[in-house]
């Protein structure tokens, strides 16, 4: 295994955790970075197994390291979804020692996968807050946006086209109703136009019966005068 090309390639800073390791330096992919170190607790003692503390890191089914000591800095090594390093276990050996598994910048964080028993008791209630979690947060937020958005939008749409409906409707009412006025309008002007012509009819067959009495009394004088 390649080797760190410091003996403390690390330094202990702020986090959005808390505390964390960062890188000080460039560190290659497959260096061992740091220890992780401890008391040994046996599962078969009593005492021992009585001991609950999230720095538990179990080697084997009998074999757990108690990491939470001060000295023991790889107990500031936060978790992540998607790790830049990894634990390495040697369980013959007892010893458990983290290494880079890519390219890791400096001031970049150092961090490795807990494992899905850690992640279920620990970090699921409360939410992981490494950068791969946070951006699947975000660009979920995002979505549930994008998604409210485009609902509000389409009601929107939807409130317009049934306003336009409705001013549609109400025209095409308004249209019909003016349309019949003006049947009703033109109905009523033309019997009142054949109710003038039937008048003026009227009143000309009377002229015209008033003429040919005129008329036919005229005769009967001139035939009277001739008879004298």
């Amino acid at each position: 295994m390649p080797a760190s090309t410091s003996a403390k390639p690390y330094r202990i800073g702020r986090s959005k955790t808390g505390l964390g390791l960062f890188a000080t330096q460039p560190i290659k992919k497959g260096v061992k970075i740091i220890r992780y170190f401890g008391p040994l607790l046996d599962s078969k003692n009593e005492k021992h197994d009585a001991i609950e503390n999230k720095y538990l890191f179990q080697i084997s089914k009998r074999w757990t390291v108690d990491g939470s000591i001060r000295k023991n800095i790889a107990r500031y090594i936060n978790h992540a979804c998607k790790p830049n390093a990894e634990s390495d276990v040697n369980a013959a050996k007892k010893k458990i020692t983290i290494r880079s598994i890519k390219k890791i910048e400096p001031g970049e964080e150092i961090n490795y996968d807990y494992g899905t028993e850690y992640f279920k008791e620990y970090l699921k209630p409360i939410g992981c807050k490494c950068d791969a979690c946070e951006k699947k947060r975000k660009r979920k937020r995002a979505e549930a946006r994008a998604e409210k958005l485009k609902a509000k939008e389409k009601a929107e749409r939807k409130a317009l086209k049934k306003e336009e409906k409705a001013k549609a409707k109400k025209a095409k009412a308004k249209a019909k109703k003016a349309k019949s006025s003006g049947k009703a309008a033109s109905g009523k002007a033309a019997s009142g136009k054949a109710k003038t012509t039937k008048a003026a009819a009227k009143k000309t067959s009377a002229a015209t019966r008033a003429k040919s009495v005129r008329s036919s009394k005229a005769k009967a004088g001139k035939a009277r005068s001739k008879a004298a």
